[in-house]
């Protein structure tokens, strides 16, 4: 999957960067590599809480079967 994100240096002289597709998905890092690193682990733990969550809410039918896709 692609994703935009936005950089911004912070006072602290850190790196800040969010996913605006994803609202709450901030992460940062000392450096660009390091932020980029950073925001692509907080994008998967994004997603992976979303299914959990989703997941949690729905009752499954004993005619339905429930799989894992990876993207």
């Amino acid at each position: 999957m692609i994703f935009h994100i936005t950089l911004e240096k912070a006072e602290d002289d850190w790196i800040v960067v969010e996913c605006p597709a994803l609202p709450g998905c901030i992460s940062q890092g000392k450096d660009e590599k390091e932020a980029l690193d950073n925001i692509k682990e907080a994008i998967t733990a994004w997603l992976w809480a979303e299914d959990q969550k989703a997941i949690s809410s729905i009752s499954i039918k004993p005619e339905q079967q429930t799989l894992l896709v990876t993207v």
